[in-house]
């Protein structure tokens, strides 16, 4: 029997209020000011369940649990189940190719 994928790689949008910490702002340099702001990460859970865990605080990203707006399904759902070494690789590539496009980025 095939083994059943269920990491999932997920996109949050954040607020662009993120840009006043000078942590997320250092590591976003090329950051281009009229895109988006966006948390990149990876779980065994769904990103529904996942968003709702960081929002309540629960082993959370302090950006997404301050600044976290919503999913953005439109950039990972393409990819999504996949194996546990795809997730890990998967979210690397996905913040990078979108720090390099000049969105902010943050990926834990």
């Amino acid at each position: 029997m095939p083994r059943r994928y269920h990491y999932h790689v997920y996109v949050i949008e954040l607020s662009k209020d993120v840009l006043y910490e000078a942590k997320f702002k250092k590591s976003n340099p090329d950051y281009d000011y009229g895109k988006p702001c966006y948390y990149v990460g990876m779980t065994g859970l769904d990103p529904d369940v996942r968003f709702d865990k960081h929002k309540a605080g629960i082993q959370s990203n302090r950006f997404v649990r301050e600044y976290g707006l919503r999913l953005v399904p439109e950039l990972y759902e393409m990819y999504n189940p996949m194996p546990y070494d795809g997730a890990v690789e998967m979210e690397v590539e996905l913040a990078i190719g979108l720090r390099e496009a000049g969105y902010g980025v943050w990926q834990a």
